[in-house]
């Protein structure tokens, strides 16, 4: 599914700019328009989901009129007919990732919850290589295909296969723990009391919650802020993904080789994504995690811009890619600092990913023809992002360590009142220190 929002590129090197009399301008705008309705829509699509009982028929709803919409597209004469294709599919494709991220965290524990999130995110970055593997099929083989440009097969087929997909998941996807219907009783009791175990309270909204109420605890939320900007300057970052056909292209191969090599640097941070989340639920750090990678798309940017050379240019592709290797935790975060209540949670999800659209919108404005085929600003602009990307992430490192430590001294001078004897009696049976005996009652903390 997630290709839709890519073929635009992969459709320009069929001819799509040309046959709809595109000026430059207007295919950048043709590329940011998606974002200006898919982030807005997010929230809203969000708020809905937590109050709706059937998760799996909402989502898989959207994703179906996601396909409808990315095969009309096929259909389109002008500027006008592309740009209300575009926004439509904005506004569908806003329930699938947000809304998959929140349906994952109703069902695992926070450690649990990163790889869980990245193998969505490894299909996503996949589906990007084999979009290019199937974009290059089908723009070598089916020119004048029933007197059919070929790129207008390429969102015809898409968005069947996706038409597909979203009928299929309707009854694959499961609901909330509390009301999926092909768990037992004690199997849907038992899903719930790990999340509950998990930070100490039940993942449930008051009975008498207001569908507004988890709109406005996030935006009173510092974390939520800062973790907007963080995003938003990743996506400005990666922006790169929108326009990356035409980046390899600059290597000076024809339209079906470019798109060959197009694919083999999305495998490898899927790969590396997998084992990095792994180890970060395994570990409970996040930082790291997801920093360290972002000095990969460094890298790779300060290559592009040193070199024309085919092989370290290439070779830059794969580095810049990398950085979603990081990406894939990104959301895993927001939901792990922002556990309860889940109206909070869904709210947050959706500003922090919808403000990463934001990025994506200015990042389609930063790739100009006009710059290629080094493209030496764009990267640079986006090198930026990517530094800003780590020192956002650091200062929420630091908000979060802060509040854990603020927890441990409250929970210690509670403890100290009340149990210390006790306590001070259990330590010494166990034959470990006071201290060590206080850390293991504590309760909820940050993982950072």
């Amino acid at each position: 599914m997630h290709p839709k929002r890519a073929a635009i590129t992969s459709a320009r090197l069929g001819g799509l700019q040309s046959d709809l009399h595109l000026t430059d301008v207007q295919y950048d705008t043709v590329i940011a328009i998606l974002y200006a309705s898919y982030c807005p829509a997010q929230i809203p699509s969000n708020m809905l989901l937590n109050y709706v009982t059937r998760p799996s028929f909402y989502i898989s709803g959207c994703v179906i009129m996601w396909g409808i919409t990315s095969a009309l597209t096929g259909i389109t004469r002008n500027f006008t007919d592309i740009l209300a294709c575009r926004i439509f599919l904005g506004i569908f494709e806003a329930a699938f990732f947000p809304g998959c991220t929140y349906l994952l965290s109703r069902w695992y524990t926070r450690k649990e919850l990163g790889l869980r999130a990245a193998i969505s995110s490894a299909g996503m970055l996949t589906s990007y290589a084999f979009g290019s593997l199937w974009a290059a099929g089908i723009l070598g083989t089916m020119e004048g295909a029933l007197g059919i440009a070929t790129w207008r097969w390429l969102f015809y087929i898409e968005g069947a296969v996706t038409v597909l997909i979203g009928l299929l998941s309707m009854r694959l996807l499961p609901d909330y723990p509390d009301n999926t219907t092909w768990l037992t009783v004690e199997e849907r009791r038992i899903a719930q009391l790990r999340l509950a175990g998990d930070v100490g309270e039940a993942d449930a909204d008051a009975q008498e919650a207001l569908l507004f109420e988890g709109f406005m605890m996030a935006i009173k939320d510092p974390k939520v802020y800062m973790f907007t900007l963080m995003c938003f300057c990743e996506a400005l970052a990666t922006s790169f993904s929108n326009f990356f056909p035409t980046l390899t292209a600059t290597l000076g191969y024809s339209t079906t080789v470019t798109l060959l090599m197009a694919a083999p640097p999305w495998i490898l941070p899927a790969i590396v994504g997998l084992v990095n989340a792994w180890h970060a639920d395994k570990t409970g750090e996040r930082f790291f995690h997801l920093a360290g990678w972002w000095w990969m798309t460094i890298l790779g940017y300060i290559i592009s811009l040193t070199t024309m050379l085919t092989a370290p240019r290439y070779l830059s592709l794969f580095l810049m890619a990398l950085g979603y290797s990081g990406n894939m935790l990104t959301i895993v975060w927001v939901s792990n600092s922002i556990p309860r209540p889940p109206a909070k949670r869904s709210v947050a999800i959706a500003l922090v990913n919808g403000v990463a659209g934001v990025g994506s919108v200015v990042g389609s404005y930063i790739w100009k023809a006009s710059w290629g085929p080094q493209y030496h600003p764009s990267m640079l602009i986006a090198l930026a992002g990517a530094a800003m990307s780590i020192v956002f992430a650091f200062v929420i490192r630091c908000m979060l360590l802060r509040e854990n430590r603020r927890m441990e001294q409250n929970e210690i001078n509670t403890l100290q009142r009340a149990q210390h004897d006790r306590i001070e009696k259990a330590a010494k049976l166990e034959g470990i220190t006071l201290e060590e005996a206080f850390r293991r009652r504590e309760g909820f903390r940050y993982l950072y």
